[in-house]
């Protein structure tokens, strides 16, 4: 009888009813005021760094020993180097570069999250066993640590620090996802559309995913500036990226030997760094409230 009730029901739900996504909290988004303040500017953040090369005035890595460590000025509005470089251009050139890193490495870091945990949770039993044992492995190694020794052995490039980092952070969002989707999945539409027919493939992608990606997106958001933080400490160690590609992280390690006589070259990239990181965790922290309010995501960012 149970079954023959689930039948019947599964047919009399609409596709609304049935447990699809709430599409009202992804538009309660805009209307947030904190959220909609923080995308704005990190789009026009964005946008600078897409247009780096027609904005710069200068070319970054053009060097000019007769002007090093000139201070901020009409010609250089952020000052040189000790090489003579333009500080602003590098700025710039470096906010392409930190976040092109930030995309990749949360995108494919997401890509291995959901796939892995979602397969985990969804299908249990031995696959489950297998996934959760190698996410727990991955999340056993400090982070950093673990970032330094893959760098260190790989070498200095930014497919290898991208490579580093998504490695570093895919456990996160597979250990979240998994915990979703057994969530999800014990919900009622969920049996309804396994009664009526439904393949595994439907209701993966009609029913749980939907509904179980929520944290997923505020952790992403979390991660963005997570990892534009940890890409700038690898680079201010001297293990991210190369010194020829202008980077916030690299321009704070060559700065630090002339934080006495040039300030500005520390200054600048730094605040830089914090701007970005403060307003990628202010929008986490608004995607939060606004599409999964009961939830702790931020506690799942890696340290």
């Amino acid at each position: 009888m149970k079954f023959v009730d689930m039948f019947f029901s599964a047919k009399r739900a609409s596709p609304i009813s049935s447990g699809q996504v709430k599409w009202s909290s992804y538009q309660r988004i805009f209307s947030n005021r904190m959220v909609s303040m923080c995308l704005i500017m990190l789009a026009v953040i964005a946008v600078i760094a897409l247009f780096a090369p027609q904005i710069a005035p200068y070319n970054p890595n053009d060097i000019d020993l007769k002007s090093s460590l000139q201070p901020p000025s009409s010609s250089h509005l952020l000052g040189t180097d000790h090489l003579g470089r333009d500080v602003l251009s590098r700025l710039l050139y470096g906010a392409a570069t930190s976040f092109t890193i930030s995309t990749s490495v949360v995108l494919l870091a997401l890509f291995m999250g959901i796939a892995l945990g979602g397969a985990a949770g969804y299908m249990g039993g031995l696959a489950d066993e297998v996934i959760s044992r190698v996410i727990d492995l991955f999340l056993s190694f400090p982070s950093m640590i673990f970032a330094l020794a893959i760098v260190g052995a790989l070498g200095s490039s930014v497919f290898n620090l991208i490579l580093a980092l998504a490695l570093v952070h895919w456990a996160s969002y597979a250990r979240l996802m998994r915990g979703q989707v057994l969530s999800v999945k014990s919900n009622d539409y969920v049996s309804s559309a396994r009664v009526i027919g439904a393949s595994d493939r439907r209701i993966l992608v009609k029913h749980i995913l939907p509904n179980a990606l929520a944290p997923v997106i505020v952790l992403a958001t979390l991660d963005m500036g997570h990892v534009i933080l940890s890409a700038a400490a690898l680079s201010f160690l001297g293990l991210g990226i190369p010194p020829s590609i202008p980077e916030w992280g690299s321009m704070l390690n060559a700065g630090k030997e002339f934080m006495r006589t040039a300030p500005y070259l520390t200054i600048f990239p730094g605040m830089a760094i914090t701007m970005t990181v403060v307003l990628f965790s202010l929008l986490g922290d608004g995607f939060q409230e606004v599409l999964d309010p009961e939830s702790e995501v931020s506690g799942l960012v890696s340290s």
